[in-house]
């Protein structure tokens, strides 16, 4: 058994226990491993035991990633900022993007989907919290956008995807969690058909559960500290 095995293993057990204590299934949550800047070596280990989702935000350093591993049954999330010049790359390699927040971004990636392969799975990140340095749509804007992104023929828009200020507490964090839940049900209640809440990471993944989550984003648990490629 490696690190990163034992480390799953345990990232998992956290996800089931928040899930029963939540009163839901854990089959309901997918485990999303954050595979940037981590090598090729540790997703391939993370894969042995099992892992199939994985998330990069790094276009120039994912691609190379991808193509090495090879495997067919991954599913790739791309969760970092999108770069109007980078749209074409993400179109092509991944099969999900966690952080629109543009129409025109939206609009470039739909057009830049391969026709050969199903529509791109996608979350509009929502800046809750208002901070001036994270992307993210203001909540009030987000019923425009995402009926636009509905509209949009090589993406489905499956969800919303925020971020908690870095040293919000467990209070505020709960909060905004449950605000983003709200904001799924209303645009829901507008006539979407919306499944998916991208919110949890390592410290916070049984509060992301508690409200809701069905994906977590978990690296530092998984892979250990970060750290940039040579």
């Amino acid at each position: 058994m490696t690190e990163i095995t034992d480390h799953l293993a345990q990232v998992r057990k956290r996800i089931a226990d928040a899930a029963s204590t939540a009163g839901r299934d854990a089959a309901d949550v997918t485990l999303l491993a954050v595979s940037k800047t981590q090598s090729v070596a540790a997703v391939r280990d993370a894969y042995a035991a099992g892992q199939r989702d994985f998330g990069e935000s790094f276009v120039q350093e994912a691609i190379p990633k991808i193509e090495a591993l090879g495997y067919a049954d991954v599913r790739w999330h791309f969760i970092g900022h999108v770069q109007s010049n980078k749209t074409r790359d993400i179109a092509r390699h991944f099969d999900w993007v966690h952080a629109i927040d543009r129409l025109k971004t939206a609009r470039r990636l739909s057009e830049q989907r391969p026709h050969y392969t199903r529509p791109l799975a996608v979350c509009i990140q929502v800046n809750l919290a208002e901070e001036p340095q994270k992307g993210g749509v203001a909540s009030t804007d987000l019923a425009p956008l995402a009926h636009a992104i509905a509209e949009l023929p090589r993406l489905e828009l499956r969800g919303l995807m925020t971020i908690p200020p870095a040293h919000a507490d467990a209070t505020a964090t709960a909060a905004l969690f449950e605000e983003l839940r709200a904001c799924l049900a209303r645009l829901n209640g507008g006539g979407l058909t919306l499944d998916t809440l991208s919110m949890g990471m390592s410290a916070d993944l049984e509060i992301a559960v508690a409200h809701g989550s069905t994906i977590v984003r978990i690296g530092t648990a998984i892979f250990g500290p970060r750290h940039r490629p040579d």
